[in-house]
């Protein structure tokens, strides 16, 4: 029996400069022009300023746990052979509270804590490429 196929991202027009970015290895993030923000999830105006300047801007990809969790069950049949598997809130070193949901990989559940350093990696998900989190050392080097 052949694996099945992951379920589909679905492209938008708020959400393509992310997949474009993901394409060229860049973790894109809406940023108000006017006062400097960053808005995650994306908005076409500012919540601070109301601007509604605002465009994507990579960001470094180092950030803390803030969050965790792991997932027992599929919710699809694509990921019954993957769990349980780690889901996370990386806060993103560009920004306290800039918060951005991913997956942590290279770790077990036992060993992540709360405010860890993880660095952005890359992973294939069918078609797509997305961005995961994986810890980093005490040497500064990644996990």
């Amino acid at each position: 029996m052949s694996q099945p196929a992951p379920p589909p991202i679905i492209e938008d027009p708020f959400t393509l400069y992310f997949w474009e970015g993901t394409k060229a290895h860049q973790l894109l993030i809406m940023r108000c022009q006017s006062c400097g923000t960053w808005i995650h999830l994306p908005k076409p105006v500012c919540r601070n300023c109301q601007s509604m300047d605002v465009k994507p801007e990579p960001v470094s990809g180092k950030g803390t746990v803030y969050s965790f969790t792991e997932t027992y069950k599929a919710f699809h049949p694509y990921f019954v052979d993957k769990v349980p598997y780690l889901i996370a809130v990386i806060e993103l070193a560009e920004h306290p509270h800039l918060h951005f949901q991913s997956n942590l990989v290279g770790i077990t559940e036992p060993d992540v804590k709360f405010g860890m350093p993880v660095q952005l990696e890359w992973a294939e998900f069918g078609d797509k490429t997305i961005p995961v989190f994986r810890p980093v050392t005490s040497e500064g080097t990644v996990a």
